[in-house]
């Protein structure tokens, strides 16, 4: 895991994440609000919004390519760890703890909890938050019955039910 360096994109480096998203989306279709499908074709002035709109989006990368992403989206009071994905032959490595500090070291600098809603059947992302210092706040109230159930989990032990939207 020594090789692999973790790097902040930008509009610019829409290609990298182009690979790094389809491949993610390809790997755990489930575990993202996007499919592959809605990405697959998506011209580069897309990919180049999806940088610019989005705060902070880091890229971890080995020689052999990139390896890994999360984003940090601003969001009313707090930073919104998004799109987190870890290659299959990263996973255990300590990889996903290093970009989820990344996030959460970036929201504090500017006075922020980092929150985050993971789906409910996904164990081994909610063990790798809860690592990180997460704290699962539940289920919130009114979600759909006809889509998977997700869990609101917020860094810090702190209780913020109302900043979760948790009732």
């Amino acid at each position: 895991m020594d090789d692999v360096e973790l790097v902040r994109i930008g509009p610019d480096d829409w290609a990298v994440l182009r690979d790094v998203r389809l491949a993610a989306l390809l790997d755990a279709p489930g575990a993202f609000g996007a499919r592959h499908a809605d990405w697959a074709d998506a011209t580069e002035q897309r990919w180049r919004a999806r940088l610019a709109d989005v705060a902070l989006t880091v890229v971890a990368r080995s020689d052999t390519g990139p390896v890994g992403v999360v984003s940090g989206a601003e969001s009313e009071d707090v930073v919104e760890l998004i799109s987190m994905w870890v290659a299959p032959g990263e996973r255990g490595t300590g990889l996903a703890g290093r970009l989820i500090d990344h996030v959460v070291t970036w929201a504090a600098d500017r006075g922020r909890t980092t929150c985050l809603m993971v789906r409910d059947d996904n164990a081994a992302a909610i063990r790798a938050y809860a690592r990180a210092g997460f704290v699962d706040l539940g289920v919130p109230a009114g979600q759909p019955d006809d889509v998977p159930r997700e869990r609101r989990m917020q860094h810090g032990g702190a209780d913020h039910a109302a900043v979760a939207g948790i009732g």
